[in-house]
């Protein structure tokens, strides 16, 4: 099927779903202790994404009720579905061909193969455009326009389409055609030079930090400019390219570093664990470990250190306000640090936290999931998988008063959803499939 076919059949609809003046729906009635479904539901989303920043973004839109398809390479699909071990295992032990990275990012999805290299992929791509409220994509710039799939040639057989496109360096500039992923954005963003240890100790000098961070800022900023623009096409009619950048989105987040430089002229150097405009405000070794200690404003040091008993540090006017703890950083810690190592991180944590003191205990990923606080809050849900197995994840950290976040579907295996995709979906004919089958293989 060419461009002008699918727009012949699937665009006179679409122009009067967005011409007709939009009528106030009656609030539904509901039974008690019903929820309602998710803020996004009847969003449908393209998912033609791979590895993270598109897959976190389409994850979010997903828990929101959104459906989305995740169109994947045949044979292999996404990359992230090797990028092990660890591997999912079944029920009876056995591992299977997914890995516990691709489990992260793919929530809810619906998965089909498709290949965009036969005309008959394209096709298919073409006739779930037109269904979609949302296209989502991180190929190489300018690439899907070789396949008939880029922004221009989808608004035409979808006007209201709202097409996110993610790269490492942005559409335009003289960095557009680089690849980017994620530590190579760390570095040149400047994040990996003001992350890490002093550079004069040992250990010390540039670090990444342990998540994928741009990938997962870049995908979490996308899921707002995406329901930002599909709200304005639900209104206009009009929909529009979001360009998103690695490298744009990892720069904008540094947020007051930004700040110090700009303003105060001096580059941001790494610091350890130590804050650039707070004190004291690091990582403290107590008799038994170590804990954070977070003060952030003048009232909080006092009521550190009454509970520390050490009121001297109160009248000292080194330590007084903010600036004169910056000033004299040093001095500080090193009387800190004596008194903390007297007692446990229990008792600091215990007694800080009772008196409105920030602080917190320096958690491995055991402590973070046997926590009372997360498990109250249900961060750890568990999924059926298709292999046979109750899979563990990490649930959404969105808590809606009226509408649910979604989790019925576990992150799909490859090529799960052929079936409700082509029949469902697209509604297509056995014989219109047979014809496909070079694009949509089994």
């Amino acid at each position: 099927m060419v461009m002008s076919n699918v727009a012949e059949i699937f665009l006179p609809a679409m122009m009067l779903h967005f011409a007709t003046e939009a009528v106030p729906a009656a609030k539904p009635k509901r039974m008690k202790g019903e929820v309602m479904p998710g803020p996004l539901a009847g969003m449908k989303v393209l998912d033609m994404s791979r590895i993270l920043a598109g897959p976190w973004l389409t994850q979010i839109l997903s828990d929101m009720g959104a459906e989305v398809w995740k169109i994947e390479r045949p044979g292999s699909g996404d990359d992230t579905r090797h990028w092990g071990p660890p591997y999912l295992r079944d029920n009876a032990g056995n591992e299977t061909p997914d890995s516990a990275y691709f489990q992260a990012a793919n929530r809810g999805k619906k998965s089909i193969c498709v290949d965009i290299k036969s005309e008959e992929g394209r096709e298919v791509v073409q006739m779930l455009a037109a269904k979609a409220d949302v296209f989502v994509e991180n190929y190489k710039v300018g690439d899907l326009a070789r396949f008939g799939l880029s922004f221009e040639d989808i608004k035409q057989i979808r006007p209201s389409i709202v097409y996110c496109s993610i790269t490492g360096y942005g559409q335009t500039g003289p960095y557009k055609n680089r690849a980017g992923y994620d530590m190579a954005i760390q570095a040149i963003s400047g994040l990996m030079s003001m992350t890490g240890e002093k550079a004069y100790l040992p250990g010390g000098g540039p670090q990444k930090v342990g998540v994928p961070i741009a990938d997962l800022m870049t995908g979490t900023l996308s899921s707002a400019a995406t329901i930002a623009a599909y709200h304005h096409a639900k209104n206009t009619g009009v929909g529009q390219h979001i360009d998103m950048a690695l490298f744009d989105v990892m720069v904008s987040s540094l947020a007051n570093q930004n700040m110090n430089y700009l303003i105060g002229g001096e580059i941001p150097q790494t610091m350890g664990n130590a804050h650039p405009n707070i004190a004291p405000y690091q990582v403290f070794q107590t008799k038994d470990s170590s804990f954070v200690l977070a003060v952030g404003n003048d009232r909080q040091y006092r009521k550190f250190c009454d509970v520390a008993e050490c009121p001297e540090l109160v009248e000292d006017v080194r330590f007084v306000t903010t600036s004169d703890r910056l000033g004299n950083r040093e001095a500080l810690t090193e009387k800190l640090q004596s008194i903390i190592v007297m007692q446990t991180t229990d008792f600091w944590v215990q007694s800080l936290s009772r008196s409105g003191v920030p602080c917190s205990p320096i958690n491995n990923l055991r402590d973070v999931f046997d926590n009372e606080q997360i498990r109250h809050r249900g961060l750890q849900i568990t999924g059926r998988h298709k292999n046979n197995c109750k899979l563990p994840l990490v649930g959404s950290p969105i808590k809606f008063s009226e509408t649910a976040v979604d989790y019925q579907n576990a992150p799909p295996v490859l090529n799960e959803h052929r079936d409700y995709i082509l029949d469902e979906v697209l509604g297509l004919s056995s014989s219109c499939k047979q014809r496909l089958t070079l694009g949509i293989p089994e």
